[in-house]
C-alpha cells in the first residue's frame, strides 16, 4: 500500500501542476486591466537638469555646446596611433629637458637628474569636441577639449651628495582647453609658418607621486599645494593672451612675393652614356627652383639620341635670387619602371648678371658633392641659356603665386597663337580590376603625351607639365584624358586597362586663361583627377 501510495502521490502532483499552469496561464491573458493608458512624455525641463546630471555625467562638449564639433575620427586615429606616438613624445620630451636639466642642476648643487623610465602608458588622450575660429587674418584658430586620464610610468632617478633618490610618476589625469593658433598661413607646406598653445582656463592636473615607494601625496596639505602650484605656474606663462610659440619654418622666407622671371632655354646635350640594353638612351631634361618642390618643367623625351637637341623654353618665378639656385637633371625614359639619372648640376642664380642672357656649358655630375670621386668620370655636357630678368617697381605682382601666376609664352611663339599648357597633379580612388598602377595619357590634336607609371597606387601623384605651341587659340577644340593601368607581368591576361577619362573643353581655358579642376572620371566608380591648364600668350 505504501508503494502504491506513492507512486499515487506523484501523478497527482504533475496532474496537479498542469492543470494550473493552464489556468494561470488562462487568467493571465484574459483577465488584464483595460483601462491601461500611455505613459505621458514630457521634455526635459530646468528642474530636471540635476536628474540628467547624474545620469548622464560625463556629456561631452559637443552635446552642451553646439559651438563645439565632433572629432570621433581623431580620437579613433590617436588610438590607433598611440604606440608611436608615444615613443615620439617621450623621445621629443628627452631632448627638450636634457639641456634645461644640465643648466638648472648646477644651482641646486645636483650631481645629475635622469630618466630612467618614461612612457605615457596604454591609454591615449581622448577630445571631447573642438571649435574652430574663421577670422579675416591668415590664420587658423582651434580650441580641442582634451581630457586624459593616463597610465604613465615615469621615473626620474636625482643624484645627489653621493645618495640617488627615485620620484615616480603615477596615474596621471589632465584635463585642460587649450587654444592652437597656426599663422601666418603660407603657400609653402606644411602651410603654415608658427605655431601658438595658449590655455583658455587653468588645467586641471592630478596625478600620483612616489618617493622611495610611498605616495607622496598622502601628505596632508601637500596634494592642494602641488596642484595648486602646477594651476598658477602654468597659468602664468601659457594661460591666453600669453602663449607658447613654436617656429615651423621662417615666415619672412615663406612669405616672399615673387621678384622676377628666370627665362632658361634648354639647347642640347652631347656625349651622354648608353643607358639602354641596346646601346641607346631616350634622354629628357628636367628643371626646377632650390626650395620649390611643385613648379618643375620638364622637356620632351628624344628617342634614341646620345646628342638631343631640344631648344624649348621654360619660365621659373624667383623669389630671392641671392639664395636660389637652377637644379637641372638629365634622365633617361623609360617605359616601365624608374626613370635612370644620368647626371645633374646646379646653376646659382646670383651668378646670372640680370637682363643678359648667358649660354653655360655644364658637366653633367653623379651629384653636387665635390669630393667625390665618381663625378670625375665623364656624363656628357648640356647646354642652356638663362637670363634673370627682375622685375621694375611697377611691374611687381601684388598677389602672385607660383601655382596662379600666368607667365608670359616664350619668344617665337606664332603671333595670334600661344601656349597652352596641361599640368596633371594628381588622381584619386582610382581602382582597376585587375591592377593599378597608373598613368595619364593626354590626346590633343592627333598629339598624344603620356605621364609616367606610378606603381600600385589609387591616389598617385604626378606633377607633370606638358606643353602645345599653337598658330590659334583652342576656342573649339578638346583635350581628352584618359588614365591606364598598366602592368609588366609576363603572360597576364590583362596587361593594360583604362582607369576612366575625361574630355575638357578647352573655351574655358582660353576665356579665363588658367583653370584648376578636379574631374568625375567616366566609367569610373568614385574616381577622379586634378588638372590644371594655362593658355600663355606673349602679349
Amino acid at each position: 500500500m505504501g508503494l502504491i501510495s506513492s507512486i499515487m502521490g506523484v501523478f497527482g502532483f504533475g496532474i496537479g501542476t498542469s492543470i494550473g499552469l493552464v489556468i494561470g496561464y488562462y487568467m493571465f491573458i484574459y483577465f488584464l486591466p483595460t483601462d491601461v493608458k500611455d505613459p505621458k512624455i514630457r521634455p526635459l525641463i530646468e528642474e530636471d537638469s540635476e536628474t540628467l546630471r547624474r545620469l548622464l555625467p560625463e556629456i561631452p562638449l559637443w552635446v552642451k555646446n553646439p559651438d563645439f564639433d565632433r572629432i570621433d575620427w581623431l580620437n579613433k586615429f590617436i588610438e590607433n596611433m598611440w604606440p608611436y606616438l608615444d615613443t615620439a613624445i617621450c623621445t621629443t620630451a628627452k631632448n627638450i629637458a636634457k639641456p634645461i636639466i644640465a643648466e638648472q642642476i648646477p644651482k641646486y648643487k645636483i650631481q645629475s637628474v635622469e630618466f630612467e623610465t618614461l612612457t605615457l602608458g596604454t591609454l591615449p588622450p581622448t577630445f571631447q569636441g573642438m571649435k574652430v575660429y574663421v577670422t579675416d587674418e591668415k590664420e587658423l584658430i582651434m580650441e580641442p577639449s582634451l581630457k586624459w586620464a593616463g597610465n604613465p610610468n615615469i621615473t626620474v632617478a636625482v643624484k645627489a651628495f653621493g645618495l640617488k633618490a627615485t620620484v615616480q610618476v603615477v596615474d596621471l589625469q589632465v584635463f585642460a582647453i587649450p587654444r592652437i593658433t597656426l599663422k601666418p598661413l603660407v603657400s609653402t607646406f606644411p602651410c603654415f609658418a608658427n605655431i601658438y598653445v595658449s590655455l583658455m582656463e587653468k588645467p586641471h592636473v592630478d596625478f600620483g607621486l612616489k618617493l622611495l615607494g610611498a605616495d607622496v601625496m598622502a601628505i596632508p596639505g601637500l596634494y592642494r599645494f602641488v596642484q595648486e602650484l602646477i594651476k598658477d605656474q602654468v597659468a602664468n606663462m601659457y594661460l591666453w593672451p600669453k602663449a607658447l610659440e613654436v617656429q615651423i619654418m621662417d615666415p619672412t622666407q615663406a612669405m616672399k612675393k615673387p621678384v622676377g622671371i628666370l627665362d632658361v632655354k634648354v639647347l642640347r646635350a652631347m656625349k651622354l652614356k648608353k643607358k639602354d640594353l641596346l646601346g641607346k638612351s631616350d634622354p629628357y631634361v628636367k628643371l626646377k627652383l632650390s626650395d620649390e618642390e611643385i613648379s618643375t618643367k620638364k622637356t620632351t623625351v628624344k628617342h634614341s639620341n646620345l646628342n638631343p637637341e631640344w631648344n624649348e623654353e621654360f619660365n621659373l618665378v624667383i623669389k630671392d635670387p641671392e639664395t636660389q639656385a637652377l637644379e637641372i637633371e638629365v634622365f633617361d625614359w623609360e617605359q616601365v619602371g624608374s626613370h635612370d639619372q644620368m647626371g645633374m648640376n646646379v646653376v646659382p642664380l646670383k651668378d646670372l648678371t640680370p637682363d643678359e642672357p648667358k649660354v653655360l656649358t655644364l658637366d653633367l655630375l653623379k651629384n653636387m658633392d665635390p669630393n667625390d670621386p665618381q663625378n670625375e668620370k665623364s656624363r656628357g655636357q648640356l647646354v642652356i641659356e638663362a637670363c634673370y630678368k627682375p622685375f621694375k617697381e611697377d611691374e611687381v605682382p601684388d598677389d602672385v603665386e607660383d601655382s596662379s601666376f600666368i607667365q608670359k609664352a616664350p619668344e617665337g611663339t606664332p603671333a595670334g597663337g600661344g601656349l597652352l599648357v596641361v599640368i596633371v597633379h594628381e588622381a584619386e580612388d582610382l581602382e582597376g580590376k585587375y591592377h593599378t598602377n597608373p598613368h595619364v595619357r593626354l590626346l590633343f590634336r592627333g598629339e598624344e603625351r603620356k605621364t609616367k607609371r606610378i606603381k600600385k597606387s589609387r591616389d598617385p601623384r604626378w606633377e607633370e607639365e606638358f606643353q602645345f605651341t599653337l598658330d590659334e587659340p583652342p576656342t573649339d577644340d578638346k583635350i581628352h584624358v584618359e588614365l591606364f593601368s598598366t602592368t609588366s607581368r609576363m603572360g597576364l591576361l590583362h596587361p593594360k586597362e583604362s582607369l576612366g577619362y575625361v574630355t575638357v573643353n578647352l573655351a574655358d581655358v582660353v576665356h579665363n586663361r588658367r583653370i584648376n579642376e578636379k574631374y568625375h572620371l567616366i566609367d569610373s566608380k568614385n574616381g577622379k583627377i586634378q588638372i590644371e591648364m594655362q593658355w600663355r600668350t606673349s602679349s
